[in-house]
């Protein structure tokens, strides 16, 4: 698989159609569309949940076969711990670059033939840092610079009434 650039869900409010279509016409996948796309587990559902594999387990009965999982990761161990319980997307989330690439070598070398999932990783992702995170473990890198702080075309549209006759 290539690696993907993606753009993440912070979208300007009634704009996201808009920046998402932007994103596809220059080249990244736009990531998720709004928030029933794709269930995250972010770190205040594994805590309410008790656990990755508890939070997983329940995100995937709630959504079905249909929904993908993603959970985000503070460190590989907590990637180890979502592989196991069967999350599909794993996030390495405000990883270093170096931290990035090791973690995505070690995650795939360790689970290699037995589960699948994507490696994505997010977070502190610039334009200037971009290209150091690049690794060929990654899957998918996220970033919200695509689309944030781009500056916008200030336009209108004039009816002149010409004469009449």
């Amino acid at each position: 698989m290539l690696l993907q650039l993606a753009g993440t869900r912070k979208t300007t409010p009634g704009f996201r159609l808009v920046e998402k279509y932007g994103m596809l016409v220059g080249g990244c996948d736009p990531h998720r569309m709004d928030l029933s796309a794709m269930t995250m587990l972010k770190d205040n559902h594994i805590v309410a949940a008790g656990s990755i594999p508890r939070a997983v387990a329940a995100a995937k009965a709630a959504g079905g076969f249909a929904i993908k999982v993603e959970v985000e990761c503070q460190t590989e161990a907590e990637a180890d711990e979502a592989i196991q319980a069967g999350a599909d997307v794993i996030m390495l989330d405000n990883f270093t670059s170096e931290g990035a690439k090791n973690a995505s070598t070690s995650l795939k070398r360790k689970w290699m033939d037995k589960k699948q999932f994507l490696l994505e990783v997010s977070g502190g992702l610039t334009e200037e840092n971009i290209e150091s995170f690049v690794s060929p473990d990654l899957d998918v890198i996220s970033t919200s610079t695509i689309h944030q702080g781009v500056p916008h075309l200030d336009f209108s549209l004039k009816i002149v009434r010409g004469p009449t006759t």
